[in-house]
This record gives C-alpha cells, sequence and structure tokens, in this order.
C-alpha cells in the first residue's frame, strides 16, 4: 500500500501547514466527498446498519477506511463493511456523540476526531448558499473572487456528472441595487438541484469564504437570461454520462433517495 490516496495527499498537506486554513478546509473537503469504508458490526439489515464502535477512554468512535484494503489490513480478515461517502457517515453520526477515526494505524492519514468534530463536519457540509429568488437586473464577468473558489467550483461540478449541462458564475445587480454574484445552473434535472446547491455552498464554505458570498440560481436553456450568462460568465461544463442504464440500488446508502439509517 504505497500508493498515497487524495486523503493521504491532503492530510499530510494539513500536518505541514498546521496554520493555514485553507489547506486544512482542503483536507475535510476531500474527507467528505471520498468514499469511505465503514467498519460494521454485521451485515447490513435492508437499509440499516450497526457500526462497530470503539471506547478510546475520551469517548466512542467508529473506524471508516479510505481503501477497502486498508480496512482489512487493520482487522485482519473479511469483515463487513459499508461503503458511503464521508458527508453521507458525518450526517449519519452527528448528534450521537460519536467520534471518527479514519485509516487509524494502517496509513499515513490515521486521523482521530471527536464527537465535536464529527457534528460539526455535518453541519458543514450541510451549509448551502440561498437559491436566487430576487429579480435580476444586470449581469456582468464576475470580479474580485479568489482562485481557490473557482478551482473548488470546478472540482466540485466535476463530480456532478449528468445533473445539470453547464454552470456559469457572474456578477449580478439585482432589482433594489444590491449587488453580488451568482452561480447559474443551466438545464438542471429538477431532483438535483439541492445537491447542486449543496455542492456550491460546500465550494464556498471549503474555500474559507462567507456564505453570503455567491447566490445560486436554475435556469433552462431557452431562458431569456441564459444568453446573457453565456455572453460574460466564465462557464462549467459539467460532465455528462456516456451511456444511460438503470441502476439497481442494492448496497446500503447506493440510492441517494433512501440514505442508510443507525
Amino acid at each position: 500500500m504505497s500508493d498515497l490516496t487524495p486523503l493521504d495527499i491532503a492530510h499530510s498537506a494539513m500536518e505541514a501547514a498546521p496554520n493555514d486554513d485553507a489547506i486544512r478546509l482542503a483536507f475535510y473537503e476531500r474527507l467528505g466527498d471520498g468514499e469511505l469504508f465503514l467498519l460494521l458490526e454485521a451485515e447490513a439489515e435492508g437499509e440499516t446498519i450497526k457500526p462497530q464502535t470503539f471506547d478510546i477512554g475520551s469517548g466512542e468512535i467508529v473506524l471508516v477506511f479510505d481503501r477497502q484494503e486498508r480496512l482489512t489490513a487493520f482487522t485482519g480478515e473479511a469483515t463487513p463493511y459499508a461503503a458511503l461517502s464521508g458527508r453521507v457517515i458525518s450526517q449519519l453520526l452527528a448528534g450521537q456523540g460519536l467520534g471518527l477515526g479514519l485509516n487509524l494505524e494502517v496509513a499515513p492519514s490515521s486521523f482521530l476526531m471527536d464527537a465535536n468534530g464529527v457534528d460539526w463536519l455535518a453541519e458543514t457540509l450541510g451549509h448551502a448558499p440561498d437559491q436566487v429568488e430576487a429579480k435580476i437586473e444586470e449581469v456582468s464577468a464576475p470580479t474580485g473572487l479568489p482562485e481557490t473558489l473557482i478551482t473548488a467550483i470546478d472540482t466540485k461540478l466535476a463530480t456532478a456528472t449528468g445533473l445539470a449541462l453547464s454552470a456559469y458564475l457572474v456578477g449580478v445587480k439585482y432589482t433594489g441595487g444590491s449587488n453580488g454574484h451568482l452561480l447559474g445552473f443551466v438545464g438542471a434535472l429538477p431532483d438535483a438541484q439541492g445537491a447542486l446547491a449543496q455542492a456550491a455552498g460546500e465550494a464556498l464554505t471549503f474555500s474559507g469564504i462567507e456564505a453570503g458570498a455567491m447566490d445560486v440560481g436554475f435556469f433552462d436553456a431557452n431562458d431569456p437570461i441564459t444568453p446573457r450568462l453565456a455572453r460574460v460568465g466564465l462557464r462549467f461544463d459539467l460532465p455528462q454520462p456516456a451511456v444511460v442504464d438503470q441502476v439497481e440500488f442494492g448496497a446500503p446508502g447506493s440510492d441517494p433517495a433512501k440514505p442508510p439509517k443507525l
């Protein structure tokens, strides 16, 4: 297991610069975005899972690993697990008084988070910017936004396959004179709007930018404002699936509409 994972790299960067908030937030962003293997007491029953807990003296924790081989290296045998995103795991654990141990004893990204940290992560990952309701009077090219935010948006939307056609980051002036920035999604699936707004919110949060720095809007390709967004906006193209197959949801957490239960 000599190959470094994205979490290994992000953790190493955080350890090397403990006072850099942007680098620290980047580690937590990777933790929330990545697939993790949660150690279970027994095989899942339907949509219900029961994580194996460990008492470390200061409280109980559950264990997650960013590779299945790392989980096996820790347990020394085949062990039941649930493969879930860090975001889903933090939401499941929030308010349960449980901490989180990542890759303990088996990787350079070995990391321990107490119950308060888990609650913070779940809350942080749940933030989303406000969706636009005010009337837009003018749109312009975005100005004054840090490159870290642009990169974060690009990274987030690169994983949002098929949820929308594209997005445009623009400056806006609303009725009443207020100004701001808008991330406008074009051709978003109706059921995906909440997830896209949350992704935009996480890009803000993990860039260290105040949540009020950007609004989110959803537009059809034939909306009158869409050509205006395209003329002046910074465009992000979301990846599109090459083949659309019917997916059968079997494992806990594989259906986003039915998250697993503890």
